[in-house]
């Protein structure tokens, strides 16, 4: 045998561990809402990490950007930070749970994992819709805002249910009394507790928390890392 065989079969060798560590990544990527950064999403991300999953902190431009152009952004951004993923797992809040249901209806991957959405206007909210009627909260919230009402023609009513592993949750306390007005029945004071539910979900729990807040609830956080590990919530109250 070859020096040169020698060296080649010592190098592919040398290479398999880190092919392996590679292949068995199992990422979580974070998706914050309208009118937010990632750094909404940094508790959260931090208690994900510490159970042990690798999280990516999105950020995106959510309200000057277009639904499609939002979509387009995600795509890039999961394309240069973890397509190798063994296991691409999403956990969103609020639009980023739209932006994510728009992206995997058109970009699904082959290594898609679970996705926990927190607090989505899946069939929209009513806030949305006095957007959608005014030009200056138009221009104030942008373009995508607009699109998150209750009608049957409003983005999150025209993407398809959902067929990857789902987990839902809703937060159940209303503490803005402006948004009370406009919002009916068990809310988190902008999206109802009806209107986050998706045809297809795994599963669906509910937290004692606001829509601004949600991300930052303890049980919240729990039930999240609880159904990134087996596809289901506890559904057992651990420390709001």
């Amino acid at each position: 045998m070859s020096n040169a065989w020698i060296w080649l079969c010592a190098g592919l060798l040398a290479l398999a561990p880190a092919a392996a560590h590679a292949s068995s990544r199992e990422v979580v990527v974070l998706l914050h809402g309208l009118y937010r950064s990632d750094r909404s999403m940094q508790p959260l991300g931090q208690a994900v990490a510490a159970a042990g999953f690798e999280v990516v902190n999105l950020d995106y431009a959510s309200r000057s950007q277009s639904a499609d152009t939002l979509v387009a952004e995600l795509e890039r951004q999961v394309d240069a930070c973890c397509r190798d993923a063994e296991k691409l797992h999403f956990v969103t809040h609020s639009l980023g749970g739209i932006v994510t249901r728009a992206w995997v209806a058109q970009h699904r991957p082959a290594n898609l994992g679970r996705v926990v959405m927190l607090a989505p206007p899946n069939h929209g909210s009513p806030l949305a819709d006095i957007v959608a009627g005014s030009a200056a909260l138009r221009f104030f919230l942008g373009p995508t805002a607009a699109l998150l009402g209750t009608d049957a023609a409003s983005l999150p009513n025209r993407l398809p249910p959902a067929d990857f592993e789902l987990g839902v949750i809703a937060g159940t306390a209303s503490r803005n009394p402006f948004s009370a007005l406009f919002v009916d029945g068990e809310s988190d004071g902008t999206v109802t507790v009806s209107s986050t539910r998706l045809e297809g979900m795994s599963d669906f729990v509910t937290v004692d928390s606001s829509h601004t807040f949600i991300m930052r609830s303890d049980r919240a956080m729990a039930e999240t890392i609880h159904f990134l590990r087996s596809g289901a919530f506890q559904h057992t109250p651990s420390g709001e």
